[in-house]
């Protein structure tokens, strides 16, 4: 399957979703060049193990940078644009367990790699880093992984999580409901919403089946259920 990974995405999303997402990054301008970003060190053990499905996770960039207190970073300073919905990454599932992780290190993405995706995913060491523990369990090239996240990526209309955070008494369910409204090709349990302890949004996460058609999630992909008091932080 992996020689045809980017192949088989693009076919299944071009006939799913024919219009192309909203722009979750206001204004972004890339950087002319970028560093070379080095090996990554492994934050867990490594897990070769066969792959089953894909989660698709959409960070709230405001939340980010508020909790963080990254204030110099190309994703939180506001010199290189403003973010709404940013790729935190595309991860691989297993069936039953702890999904695969740090497959290979090597090869390296190339910092003009890197930088052609800054856009979807403003950080480059976050890229890098998503490429070594969970691209290289998909795909033995860093290029083809970071194609398919696009075409995923692109195919979805996110939503005006800002519009929605000055609504009164809002709900997870409105964030799913909104969702569904710009993709009405999936349903409610297909999307998975990460809060924080206190209720603030913290990312939305897709799931698909090997396929890389949407399946419905697990429970802790799912997260908490439609009638779960959310607040989502602006800082916009």
């Amino acid at each position: 399957m992996r020689p045809l990974l980017a192949a088989r995405a693009g076919l299944v999303l071009a006939a799913l979703t024919p219009v192309p997402a909203l722009a979750q990054a206001y204004q972004c301008a890339v950087p002319r060049s970028i560093a070379p970003v080095g090996p990554q060190a492994p934050d867990g053990p490594v897990r070769k193990v066969a792959v089953a499905g894909y989660t698709l996770a959409a960070s709230w960039s405001p939340d980010y940078c508020k909790m963080s207190g990254e204030t110099d970073s190309m994703q939180c300073s506001r010199r290189n644009g403003r973010f709404g919905f940013v790729l935190h990454g595309l991860w691989p599932e297993a069936r039953n367990g702890p999904a695969p992780q740090w497959c290979a290190t090597r090869p390296l993405p190339s910092p003009d790699l890197l930088r052609r995706h800054m856009c979807m995913t403003p950080s480059a060491s976050l890229l890098a880093h998503e490429w070594a523990k969970h691209g290289s369990c998909m795909t033995k090239r860093p290029e083809t992984y970071f194609k398919v996240s696009a075409i995923l990526w692109r195919s979805i209309r996110w939503p005006d999580a800002d519009r929605l955070s000055r609504e009164d008494d809002l709900t997870v369910g409105d964030l799913r409901r909104a969702f569904l409204a710009g993709n009405p090709d999936w349903t409610a349990d297909q999307v998975g919403v990460d809060v924080s302890r206190g209720g603030w949004l913290r990312a939305i996460e897709l799931c698909y089946g090997k396929d890389f058609m949407p399946r419905a999630c697990d429970r802790r992909q799912w997260g908490p259920g439609d009638s779960t008091p959310l607040k989502i932080w602006r800082g916009l």
